[in-house]
């Protein structure tokens, strides 16, 4: 290798800046950028976390791969935080390979994000005042939802309306709505 003294310089290769470059930087693509990778690795962890703090009954119905399934039961049952860590990871490596689209709409739908979800909660609502409040709101209720529970419902408004005049907590008031939620995500 020559040695470069201070009086000598190297060869310098000057640039023509009236030269077609060989190649625009902005030309190439190579895909998102790692940091953008990690963000998209990170927030499928999230969702993945979601589904783990799920209460059982929504768990249950929320449809999942079967192996997605298996890895998120695995992690409710954990408590170590660093075998925690790394089955969530699992879980978000596994999310991967799924479209993670239709999980998040479910979650959403659970939350009552959606607002045909904010729709349906209201429509129960009052039909849970309707059939409280009126007898004859029972029969357009049956004529709209026919495979609920006829004798398990009355006895709720019943003991709803009961709860009311002796000021007792409502417990009956809001099994009736969860009767009518079922009744109406069996009718869908």
């Amino acid at each position: 290798m020559p040695i470069i003294t201070a009086t000598e310089s190297p060869a310098v290769r000057l640039i023509d800046p009236d030269a077609e470059p060989e190649f625009d930087p902005d030309d190439v693509y190579d895909g998102p950028s790692k940091s953008q990778k990690k963000r998209e690795v990170e927030a499928l962890q999230d969702l993945g976390t979601e589904l783990v703090k799920l209460p059982e009954a929504q768990f249950r119905r929320i449809e999942l791969p079967e192996a997605l399934r298996e890895a998120v039961a695995a992690c409710r049952k954990i408590t170590q935080n660093s075998a925690l860590r790394r089955q969530r990871q699992y879980i978000g490596k596994l999310m991967r390979s799924i479209d993670p689209a239709p999980i998040r709409a479910q979650l959403d739908a659970f939350k009552g994000v959606s607002a045909q979800e904010n729709a349906r909660l209201h429509q129960a609502e009052k039909w849970r005042e309707k059939l409280i409040a009126d007898n004859e709101a029972l029969t357009r209720f049956l004529d709209a939802y026919p495979h609920t529970d006829v004798t398990h419902l009355r006895q709720l408004i019943r003991n709803a309306r009961d709860e009311a005049a002796r000021n007792k907590p409502p417990r009956a008031f809001r099994e009736i709505y969860h009767v009518i939620r079922a009744a109406m995500q069996d009718a869908e």
